[in-house]
């Protein structure tokens, strides 16, 4: 599977995930993950090291994400999401008009600190497509956050129903569009960004 690698060094791969394929495996022990792939790539050319996810993206979700080139930068990049200095945007649609064009979604989830701010970048007929920050790292938390409001992800299954949506999506509508850190090796900062991917452009398209 063609994998787009968007930035590269000695200690850190970052690549732009598409929708539909796990990072890692769940309870199930799915074989096929975003991980699995990426390594038996590197087994097939012969290359020692293997590959460990910094974060996690939603199966459905597409876009940014960030792998270390062995456990120890792994640790050091875990550290730095910890410390919220790893700054993500995501891209959304998300149902309904909001009546204002930013804003801080400030609800808890299980209990602990949640925060996403978010700027409207457009409104259209029946949604909106918002840009989302996440300031802390919460499962599932812009998911959650924009269906606490009242405005859930086009697409979304898990914490809204088909039928509560008027315009059809064939999938999630939530795009992990850029991150910028300084990197814990060289010291020096990493900004990455990845566009729309097909899919999402086929449904502002089909709506617009």
């Amino acid at each position: 599977m063609n994998i787009p690698i968007v930035y590269e060094d000695d200690w850190l791969l970052i690549v732009d995930k598409p929708s539909g394929l796990l990072v890692i495996p769940t309870p199930k022990n799915e074989k096929r993950t975003l991980t699995s792939i990426l390594n038996q790539d590197l087994e097939k050319r012969g290359i020692s090291y293997r590959l460990h996810p910094c974060h996690r993206l939603d199966r459905e979700t597409s876009g940014l994400m960030i792998y270390a080139k062995g456990k120890s930068i792994q640790k050091r990049m875990m550290d730095l999401f910890k410390e919220r200095k790893v700054y993500k945007n995501y891209v959304a649609f998300i149902r309904d008009r909001l009546k204002q064009p930013s804003g801080q979604i400030n609800n808890s989830i299980e209990g602990l600190r949640a925060v996403t701010k978010y700027e409207v970048i457009e409104q259209r007929d029946g949604f909106a497509i918002v840009r989302a920050q996440p300031l802390t790292g919460r499962t599932n938390q812009i998911r959650i956050h924009f269906k606490q409001i009242g405005h859930p992800i086009m697409g979304e299954t898990k914490y809204a129903f088909r039928k509560d949506f008027k315009l059809k999506a064939k999938r999630l509508c939530l795009h992990a569009e850029s991150l910028n850190f300084i990197h814990p090796v060289t010291a020096k900062p990493v900004d990455v960004s990845s566009a729309l991917p097909e899919d999402l452009n086929e449904f502002l398209k089909k709506y617009g």
